[in-house]
């Protein structure tokens, strides 16, 4: 008698209970807006980047006969005459009082005299790392033997090719000399084959992080998906 009285108390429950909500997921579009404000901001000078290795030299990347500043600045130049109306002013070799990047960000008298000097009311600066990595090596894998049949393992020599870039970005204003953004971008690649073209393997970086990039000077727009619950 108890389970009965047990059973019926909880389907009386249920039938009281409000009704089970139902999840629609959704797709939304969302501004994001620039890490910069550009506001009252007309002109820009992209100052020349320096070209780091891994010890902090300046220095070609091993392996490679680009000219790394010279694609990036060109890269660089290319994103802001599409994305901003900012009127790009060219800075000329710029003769920096010190490499040590530290010591460079923080020297607000030579930004403010470079942006007098250039008439510019933003300086894009910073410092670039492009590394070729040899990624090569074994794996194992099953092969079966013609002459009894039987699977064996052995090991097989893959070739790879990585190539890893790393940015810092800062921008200055040209009046004042003061930092107003930094970042850090980094993306690795690999490619199958020991000598896959390093030119290739940096605009592949360079795609991968161009939102980013952009994402800097202007609003962008990025999908997120929302879970709504209905009655």
């Amino acid at each position: 008698m108890t389970g009965r009285r047990a059973l019926a108390a909880l389907l009386v429950a249920l039938a009281a209970a409000p009704a089970l909500e139902a999840a629609v997921e959704v797709r939304l579009r969302l501004p994001v807006r620039a890490r910069l404000d550009l506001e009252g901001r007309k002109t820009v000078a992209v100052a020349p980047f320096l070209v780091l290795s891994r010890e902090g030299s300046r220095e070609s990347p091993r392996g490679t006969s680009i000219d790394v500043q010279r694609e990036f600045e060109r890269y660089l130049l290319k994103v802001l005459r599409r994305e901003t109306r900012l009127k790009i002013l060219d800075s000329g070799p710029v003769d920096y009082p010190t490499f040590d990047l530290d010591l460079l960000a923080g020297n607000r008298d030579f930004w403010r005299a470079l942006g007098e000097r250039l008439q510019t009311d933003l300086v894009i600066a910073g410092s670039l790392d492009f590394d070729v990595q040899d990624k090569s090596g074994y794996r194992t894998e099953e092969y079966v033997s013609p002459f009894d049949g039987r699977t064996y393992y052995r090991q097989v020599l893959v070739e790879h090719t990585g190539f890893e870039y790393d940015i810092v970005l800062m921008v200055f204003d040209g009046r004042t000399g003061e930092r107003l953004y930094f970042d850090n971008f980094k993306d690795f690649k690999q490619f199958e084959g020991e000598k896959a073209d390093p030119l290739k393997g940096m605009f592949e970086n360079l795609i991968s992080l161009e939102d980013r990039i952009v994402g800097v000077f202007v609003q962008k727009t990025v999908e997120a998906t929302r879970v709504l619950l209905t009655d």
